[in-house]
């Protein structure tokens, strides 16, 4: 069963107003990136348009990512076609191996800490900035000014090749280890990460994508695109805990399952409607 135009304006609200390129990367990693073939702008219109973006803004979008070397454009007579760089497809690849990866599948927990402490004077701001980018998506948290934690040690080696690229070795200090006995781990678990609104993240998602339906294929396509566009924010936020440092029944993996189901069901119809975008574009003159 599809939704009535009210109950879809008062989703949309609930899930808030995605921007043009952010929407438009959700699309090109979901369609383009498989096909490894360039994209008509009318298709990218079309396909924008689906989800209430206006023509202006995802003709901005497009000449916005092609500026940051994601896009390259290709003429075809008085038509443009667009076509992922190398550097887009990386990052493409990236984001959807962490998407679909996240939270498959439940880990055990050894104990054990992966704990960094890094050095950057107040004035550097901008790599202060990046740090705490990198660093937050790989799911690190930060209890204290300067250190940073993770109950996953396995991602010593991604955090040693930023710190590398940010050329902080000199100023950096890591080691593995369980606690020593004594101190709460979950006020270190509090003070590291924002559970309680990552938390209420994952509850909006489940009240938007649990109980959602789509019949025909338009509204498959819609729908994907923002189950996907919503759920790639848990990586960047989430720190995938393990129960051990959870006290209560944590919403995540139901999320998760949703996620995976509502993807499975709606991926051909969505897949139709990408490709019927695309053949319409290609006969037009």
């Amino acid at each position: 069963m599809s939704e009535s135009p009210a109950s879809s304006l008062s989703r949309r609200r609930e899930l808030g107003s995605a921007s043009a390129r952010s929407l438009l990367l959700t699309v090109l990693g979901e369609f383009a990136l498989p096909r490894d073939e360039p994209v008509w702008t009318s298709t990218v219109l079309d396909a924008l348009a689906q989800l209430d973006v206006e023509q202006r803004a995802s003709r901005q979008a497009l000449a916005r990512t092609s500026a940051e070397g994601l896009l390259v454009s290709e003429r075809h007579g008085r038509r443009t076609a667009w076509a992922l760089t190398e550097r887009g497809r990386a990052l493409l690849s990236e984001g959807t191996t962490r998407i679909y990866s996240f939270m498959r599948e439940p880990h055990a927990w050894d104990g054990r800490w992966l704990v960094l402490t890094v050095s950057i004077p107040e004035t550097q701001r901008k790599l202060r900035h990046r740090l705490r980018t990198q660093l937050t998506w790989l799911g690190l948290g930060s209890p204290y000014s300067g250190m940073w934690i993770s109950p996953d040690v396995s991602k010593s080696d991604e955090v040693r090749r930023v710190i590398a690229e940010l050329d902080l070795e000199a100023q950096s200090f890591a080691w593995v280890g369980p606690t020593a006995g004594f101190g709460d781990e979950g006020q270190l678990v509090e003070a590291a990460w924002d559970l309680a609104d990552v938390e209420k993240r994952y509850l909006q998602f489940l009240d938007a994508f649990e109980g959602r339906r789509a019949g025909a294929v338009r509204d498959a396509f819609t729908a994907q695109v923002e189950l996907v566009q919503e759920w790639r924010r848990f990586p960047f936020l989430d720190p995938d805990l393990p129960r051990e440092l959870l006290d209560h029944d944590w919403p995540g993996p139901r999320a998760a399952a949703v996620f995976h189901d509502r993807h499975a069901q709606w991926h051909r119809q969505a897949q139709q409607e990408w490709e019927r975008l695309q053949a319409e574009a290609s006969e037009r003159i």
